[in-house]
């Protein structure tokens, strides 16, 4: 098995870990009981569940990158809106691992690796935004007036607080993407400006 296959058996290893277990309760034995890896094998990989878990959320931030790039639409207006769909998307199967990433996400504010690396999802989720609402502003979509970086920033503040009500909460995320496509065409888009005047 090569280095590659091995690190990404580990990384599925401890996505199904984190779903059975949580942040808080899990253990590099619960790890390797989810792989064919040993305890000392992931040693031999990452020291600690940290280091561990710092490669794991390495590794979702590829994942996040390639689900979130090139996002399909004939303009910045459909683009926008199916940025905004492929984040909120509901699946079964991810409230285990949301509710465990949330737990990593409590971690941050004291944990530097935990931090930075959750800052670059939303630094990459803010730019991905703003280049496609300058681009909409270029092209006559949106509105001159809109700030595409605090537009950006608003509605990924948006989404992380949506993806946090649906984990703490159990509410659907559906509210939040009716609202924020409302956002979109009641103070985004340069028709709705006419429509208004």
């Amino acid at each position: 098995m090569s280095d590659g296959d091995a690190a990404t058996e580990i990384m599925c290893a401890t996505y199904r870990a984190l779903c059975s277990h949580g942040y808080a309760d899990l253990t590099m034995q619960d790890i390797a009981d989810e792989s064919s890896k040993s305890k000392a094998a992931l040693h031999y990989h990452y020291d600690s569940k940290h280091d561990l878990l710092c490669a794991f959320l390495d590794y979702l931030y590829d994942r996040f990158v390639e689900r979130t790039a090139d996002v399909a639409g004939e303009d910045a207006h459909e683009r926008l809106l199916g940025l905004v769909e492929a984040v909120l998307t509901e699946r079964e199967d991810r409230e285990a691992f949301e509710t465990a990433i949330l737990e990593i996400r409590a971690q941050a504010p004291y944990d530097a690796g935990f931090r930075d690396r959750l800052t670059r999802f939303e630094d990459h989720l803010v730019a991905e935004l703003t280049a496609i609402l300058e681009a909409g502003v270029e092209a006559g979509t949106f509105r001159e007036d809109v700030d595409p970086g605090d537009a950006a920033s608003f509605v990924v503040t948006v989404l992380t607080g949506a993806s946090t009500q649906r984990v703490t909460a159990g509410r659907p995320v559906e509210c939040s993407r009716r609202m924020l496509r409302e956002y979109v065409e009641s103070h985004l888009l340069a028709d709705a400006e006419a429509l208004s005047a």
